[in-house]
């Protein structure tokens, strides 16, 4: 059964801007996650590049690319889209794992599945 979990308030999610990071259980281990709100809608997935299982911010919470439609990973360029997780360009094993978010009276919450769980 899914669970709602708080993460942050709303406005520490600017367009475009740094990202909030968190933990999460995912399959068995515990993973750095990220949120981040692109095009006024808020996203969140493991940061973990699906070329190499490395995380992916290139200063401390930086996901996006200079043009600020892209989240690139910065040891080897790979680059996925905001809203999908999925990869745009350079080398890429599939696309990024994608965490559920609700953003609901300002503020924004992360769900636990089968997948996710709390971190132990």
């Amino acid at each position: 059964m899914s669970q709602a979990v708080f993460l942050c308030h709303a406005h520490a999610l600017a367009d475009r801007g740094l990202a909030v990071p968190f933990e999460v259980r995912h399959l068995g281990k515990n993973q750095a996650a990220f949120a981040l709100r692109y095009q006024g809608r808020v996203y969140a997935y493991l940061n973990r590049c699906s070329h190499v299982p490395m995380e992916m911010d290139y200063q401390r919470h930086h996901f996006f690319d200079f043009s600020g439609h892209g989240l690139m990973c910065t040891t080897h360029g790979a680059t996925y889209a905001p809203q999908t997780g999925q990869c745009l360009l350079g080398p890429c094993r599939g696309g990024l794992v994608k965490i559920e978010l609700s953003e609901a009276d300002g503020m924004v919450y992360w769900h636990t599945s089968d997948k996710f769980q709390l971190r132990v």
